[in-house]
């Protein structure tokens, strides 16, 4: 590609970053605290992308206008050995064959292979289609990402108490469950299912970005809806339950929740759990 052309894709994934950054759908792709550098990255792409349209306009017509003072310098100093003698005129040829061989250069170095376009149709797609996030395929091919919070800070007053994934499988499986004891929970989260059927709770955490995002799972036991599928969101009630298994992944600890009452609901916003610092 030229450079008008490389300039062209620069705009366009300047573009499509703004158009991420803009919407909610950069939340497929990284955390939101990180909203602002992504608009002012697609900014910068842009405008760079600009600048070099710019200065290739800018350059060019000099370069062409040397290029043609070359040629006619060429073919002179080819006339002017005609005038000294058959010596100058075998190095007026010379100096047009040059000239020849530079003109044949130039063309050469301006073929680009068409299929280099092909480049920009990924950027389309991002612009066009927004991916899932990831659901209950990676969740249970990775292992719990669950790991000892710094603390467990007094719970505040609620019935159901609002908690997410993370929050309540660390408590219940590093505190043993003491400042979960005798209080209802609300968790929402996707359901993931393992090779025998057995239903989980599941939120994906994520420190940075979607490429770092690891799964922290709970159990689900009691009153579970006889039927669950996979990626469905789900806002299950119940309390603290001492029964917890192991990851069959990584071998992590996954503790349970005893349901009382659950239903579906729209994916949220945000698919992703930031509250978790690994």
């Amino acid at each position: 590609m030229n450079r008008k052309a490389q300039a062209i894709v620069l705009f366009l994934v300047g573009g499509a970053v703004l158009r991420a950054g803009s919407t909610d759908l950069y939340l497929r792709y990284v955390k939101a605290g990180l909203r602002p550098l992504l608009l002012a990255a697609g900014v910068v792409l842009m405008a760079a992308a600009v600048a070099t349209v710019w200065y290739e306009w800018r350059t060019r017509p000099a370069g062409a206008d040397a290029g043609e003072g070359g040629g006619g310098q060429g073919e002179g100093g080819g006339g002017h050995g005609e005038g000294e003698g058959g010596r100058g005129e075998g190095e007026g040829r010379q100096g047009e064959g040059e000239g020849g061989h530079g003109e044949g250069e130039a063309h050469h170095a301006h073929r680009e292979p068409g299929v280099s376009w092909l480049l920009v149709l990924p950027l389309f797609a991002l612009i066009l289609v927004a991916p899932p996030a990831l659901g209950s395929y990676t969740a249970m091919h990775t292992g719990t990402a669950l790991q000892r919070p710094w603390g467990f800070p007094a719970l505040p007053a609620g019935d159901p108490l609002p908690l997410n994934v993370a929050d309540y499988a660390g408590r219940a499986v590093y505190d043993h469950g003491h400042s979960l004891a005798h209080r209802r929970v609300r968790i929402t989260g996707f359901v993931a299912l393992d090779g025998h059927g057995a239903p989980y709770l599941v939120r994906m955490a994520l420190n940075c970005c979607a490429a770092d995002a690891q799964p922290v799972k709970i159990g689900l036991t009691g009153r579970v809806p006889p039927v669950l599928e996979p990626d469905t969101w789900l806002q299950v009630i119940g309390t603290y339950t001492r029964k917890r298994t192991t990851d069959p992944v990584g071998g992590g600890a996954i503790p349970y929740l005893e349901v009382s009452r659950s239903r579906p609901v729209p994916a949220p916003r945000d698919p992703y759990d930031e509250s978790w610092n690994g």
